[in-house]
């Protein structure tokens, strides 16, 4: 796997390993991030309404070894198919655990999550990102704007049918976008110049473009420090 043009300029929020449904180890994703030339990786496997804690201490071991690296690593969680009414709650949990970011599972229109769940998300305070929203209302929009929230364009395939719907409603409502890969293998992690067409593909014009894929990411990276 080569180092791309525009090394270590590439944010990802988004991408999990064998601890979930992934088929690598965190250190094999990293490692990956680190030869693709990431700035930064969250690792955010997936969780419900267990104890988070074991996951992320393993998380945490394992980015022992990238400490004083070239790429940030950040561990976090994925809060997926949990009832609306719940996620605020788990939300927390995980932050007390020592999640760096938590990002929720949007209302993708590819599988069943519980409705309600991308407005649950946007207003628990220990969410920082909704991933894949599927068709976001421009209510939930403006409330993502309202609570400082982070929205994703997903490259996966699957869940990026409605880039171009997200993008259009952030840029009405002034919310911030990022494009991660939502990886479950480490080929599958997704360079800067893809993430820049997949960004142009949804509809972003030249200088959104360039907030989603570096002053958005910025700024989420500050946050997730600060929590």
């Amino acid at each position: 796997m080569g180092r791309t043009k525009g090394a270590r300029k590439r944010y990802d929020f988004h991408a999990h390993t064998f601890l979930s449904d992934g088929e690598n180890s965190p250190t094999d994703m990293w490692s990956a991030a680190e030869r693709v030339g990431h700035r930064v990786l969250a690792l955010t496997d997936h969780v419900a309404l267990e104890d988070p804690t074991p996951l992320l201490r393993r998380l945490a071991e394992e980015a022992g070894a990238y400490e004083n690296g070239p790429m940030t690593t950040l561990i976090g969680v994925e809060l997926s198919k949990v009832p609306a009414s719940k996620i605020a709650e788990a939300a927390r949990r995980a932050r007390q655990a020592g999640a760096q970011i938590v990002i929720v599972h949007g209302e993708t229109l590819m599988e069943y999550v519980p409705p309600g769940t991308n407005h649950a998300a946007l207003a628990a305070p220990d969410v920082d990102l909704l991933a894949h929203p599927g068709l976001l209302t421009e209510k939930d929009a403006d409330l993502a704007h309202a609570q400082g929230k982070v929205l994703e364009l997903s490259a996966r395939r699957m869940h990026g049918l409605t880039n171009g719907h997200v993008a259009s409603l952030a840029v009405a409502s002034g919310v911030d976008v990022v494009v991660d890969s939502d990886a479950h293998r480490f080929d599958e992690l997704v360079p800067l110049e893809l993430a820049r067409r997949i960004a142009q593909g949804a509809g972003l014009q030249p200088d959104r473009v360039a907030a989603a894929l570096e002053e958005a990411p910025r700024r989420l990276v500050k946050r997730c420090a600060s929590s």
